[in-house]
C-alpha cells in the first residue's frame, strides 16, 4: 500500500513541478553514463596497447564530475519520491502515480513528453500493461476527479 493516493487531478497537478526534475534526473543519468563508456574506453586502449598510462588528472576530474552527478541524481530522485510519485525509468522519464480504483490499488501512468496523463495500469502490470483512462479495457472508470477510497 502507497503512502499516498493520487486522483487524475492532483497528479496532472504535479506535472510542471515533476517535468523539470525528470529533465534534470535523466541529464544526471547521462553524465553518469557517458563516464562510464569513456572509463570502459580507456580500460580497453589500455588492454590493447599493453599497459599505456592514461592522464591520472583528467580521469581523476572526470571521477569527480561522476560522482558529483551520482549524488545529484540520488537527490533528485528523493525529490521527486517525496511527492509520493515514483520513479520508473529515467531514460524515457517514466513516472507512477499510486491511486485506487474500487478500492484496488493501481498507477496513473505519466511519461516525459505526453501532454496529461492519459493511462493507468495495474501495480503488478507495469508500463506494457498500460491502459487509456478514457477507455479503459477492464470496463472499470480509473479515478478522475475526487480520491475514491
Amino acid at each position: 500500500m502507497a503512502d499516498k493516493y493520487f486522483d487524475r487531478k492532483e497528479a496532472e497537478g504535479l506535472l510542471s513541478t515533476i517535468a523539470p526534475w525528470l529533465e534534470e534526473a535523466r541529464s544526471e543519468k547521462q553524465t553518469i553514463e557517458a563516464f562510464k563508456n569513456e572509463l570502459a574506453q580507456v580500460a580497453s586502449r589500455i588492454m590493447v596497447m599493453g599497459g599505456t598510462s592514461p592522464s591520472l588528472g583528467e580521469l581523476l576530474r572526470k571521477k569527480t564530475e561522476h560522482d558529483e552527478a551520482s549524488e545529484r541524481l540520488v537527490e533528485i530522485v528523493n525529490r521527486i519520491q517525496e511527492t509520493g510519485v515514483l520513479v520508473k525509468d529515467l531514460d524515457i522519464g517514466l513516472v507512477d502515480f499510486p491511486s485506487l480504483l474500487e478500492g484496488e490499488e493501481i498507477y496513473l501512468c505519466w511519461k516525459l513528453g505526453e501532454d496529461h496523463i492519459a493511462f493507468w495500469h495495474g501495480i503488478d502490470e507495469g508500463f506494457t500493461g498500460r491502459k487509456p483512462l478514457d477507455e479503459p479495457k477492464t470496463g472499470r472508470t480509473p479515478p478522475q476527479g475526487p480520491r475514491l477510497q
